[in-house]
């Protein structure tokens, strides 16, 4: 009542209430009533084009139970009420608010988010308790300098407005704790906000900055810092500083390298996708003990240094759509990891149906990889038709637990007997050949026929497809990428008799980039009658025509099938 009694001092409208306000169905009596006692008032959504007068007045005016009650026993004592502390007007129809919102001295809340104001009143300067002001989903273009008086106010919420500047003595909110300015047209950041030294939740994101100040250090308590979709190519190497820093986005912008974060121990998330980063250096990383969300897809990363496993804490890495072709195996050693994106990569190590098997099987893997790759592939040498049968180096757990025969980065000539001695009784489904040097189909290969469905032979030198693969009842799968060169050294017909037979069902045939062979691939595919998907691109095919091709699988079988001779 203290603040009443000094509104109505200074007011000498004091008693006097206006009937058509009061009468306004709008704001019925009920609510003020109620807001007397509780010092409460919502009056979100009511599609109000303005503030009635009587609920600015609601501290000063005498209510209307006065004159209908004077019994000192009465449950209602009207005379007992309640200084209004928190008023909400959101999701209506307002265009400005009165500046007799003065009236209302003891408001610690004001919400007006969702309505289509264009300015505030000057009068929220004197508003010396407010601590939570949300003006968030409007039209404001400015904001009064008066609102810099607010020495009390913790949160101030003005995203989704059309600001594009803040006053330079912004600094003045000591108070703030959050501060939302995401989505409107600000292009540079007031270096008063260096004192904003209680701030814990800052939110830059969607705006037009190309940098942000050093002085944004000094923000001590800082936890949460989003700076999301705008122009920033660098950030200030004093953000290393932040020592209290525990989530960092950076997505959507145009960075070429994540910042060194030394002193930020306490960083638990780190946001940095749709950006240009090509390097993530050991140094970016191996200071971040405390990182549990490291987000990075859509970048042109090229590799994953092994330091990556000093983050022992990470449970969501995210390297989606880069340009990374090799993983680190002892990545598979990041025992609280529970989701691990990597599709939209040209991976070249890892088959595309473990890929599909999620992050667990993938880890599972990748550990399984680990005490195999104690060299790697540039120092082992080359094997060739003399090489020793100790000197191949062959996953027998990949054998066993995988049902998987990898044989891959080798810049082998030939596969060595001991890899398909190594199988023994333990069928497997999956043959990874990949990235060696073989200019034929290992002959061998005709002892897997009864259990394969997988087989790898993408980046060798392989000229010819060979007969052994049309015994290979249960392939589904053929990947002869980026091959020196495909052709058929036998008839076509010859080719269709032995696959066209009701167990065979190819879903997958690779053949991108095949420099001088493709259309006698092409040949090959038309008498793939059971196949599901083609995947031809990159190939300078002069038939069938770009116009097919786009059409998809199905479009193109049925041209190549009407090419068959009859």
């Amino acid at each position: 009542m203290a603040a009443a009694r000094r509104a109505r001092a200074g007011d000498s409208r004091a008693g006097f209430r206006r009937a058509a306000d009061e009468q306004s169905p709008a704001v019925p009596q009920g609510l003020i009533r109620a807001a007397r006692k509780s010092g409460q008032l919502n009056l979100a959504g009511r599609g109000l084009g303005e503030v009635p007068q009587h609920v600015w007045r609601i501290n000063l005016d005498t209510p209307e139970e006065a004159h209908q009650n004077l019994s000192f026993g009465a449950a209602d004592r009207w005379w007992e009420q309640t200084d209004l502390t928190k008023l909400i007007l959101a999701s209506n129809q307002l265009q400005c608010l009165s500046e007799d919102i003065r009236l209302l001295p003891a408001l610690t809340v004001l919400d007006v988010h969702d309505n289509q104001l264009t300015s505030l009143p000057s009068a929220l300067g004197q508003l010396e308790n407010l601590q939570k002001l949300d003006v968030s989903h409007n039209k404001l273009k400015s904001i009064p300098e008066e609102l810099l008086q607010l020495s009390h106010l913790k949160s101030l919420l003005l995203q989704h407005n059309e600001l594009s500047h803040l006053p330079d003595g912004f600094g003045q909110l000591v108070s703030l704790e959050e501060l939302d300015l995401s989505n409107n047209h600000l292009t540079d950041i007031p270096t008063g906000f260096a004192l904003l030294i209680n701030l814990v939740r800052l939110n830059l994101a969607c705006n037009q900055l190309k940098n942000l100040p050093a002085d944004i250090s000094a923000m001590k308590s800082l936890r949460q810092l989003d700076c999301t979709k705008n122009y920033l190519e660098t950030v200030p190497s004093e953000l290393a500083t932040m020592a209290s820093l525990e989530q960092l986005y950076l997505r959507k912008n145009k960075l070429r390298s994540l910042p060194e974060l030394p002193s930020c121990k306490l960083l638990k998330e780190l946001h940095a996708g749709e950006n240009q980063i090509e390097i993530l250096n050991a140094e970016n990383l191996k200071h971040l003990n405390s990182l549990s969300v490291l987000e990075l897809r859509d970048n042109k990363i090229k590799s994953v240094p092994e330091e990556i496993t000093l983050l022992q804490k990470l449970e969501r890495l995210d390297l989606a759509n880069n340009d990374i072709s090799r993983l680190p195996y002892t990545l598979g050693n990041l025992s609280q990891l529970k989701f691990l994106a990597l599709e939209g990569n040209p991976l070249r190590t890892i088959r595309r149906d473990l890929l599909q098997k999620g992050t667990q099987e993938l880890l599972k893997y990748l550990r399984s990889r680990i005490q195999d790759d104690t060299t790697s592939p540039s120092e082992e040498p080359p094997v060739t038709a003399m090489t020793l049968p100790s000197e191949s180096r062959i996953n027998t757990h990949a054998i066993t637990t995988l049902k998987l025969l990898e044989y891959s980065e080798k810049q082998a000539a030939v596969i060595p007997d001991d890899v398909f001695d190594a199988v023994r009784s333990n069928p497997v489904t999956s043959v990874n050949f990949s990235k060696n040097q073989l200019p034929a189909v290992p002959p061998r290969i005709v002892e897997l026929k009864d259990s394969v469905c997988d087989v790898n032979f993408g980046f060798n030198k392989i000229s010819s497809v060979s007969l052994e693969l049309c015994t290979l009842h249960k392939l589904t799968h053929l990947d002869i990428r980026f091959v020196m060169s495909v052709g058929l050294p036998f008839p076509v017909t010859r080719f269709h008799a032995s696959l066209n037979q009701p167990s065979v069902a190819v879903e997958y045939l690779h053949l991108e980039d095949v420099s001088n062979g493709g259309e006698a691939c092409v040949q090959i595919t038309a008498h793939l009658c059971l196949s599901r998907t083609l995947l031809l691109e990159g190939n300078p095919f002069r038939t069938p025509r770009a116009a097919i091709l786009a059409k998809g699988t199905a479009a193109v079988l049925e041209y190549l099938r009407s090419r068959i001779p009859t």
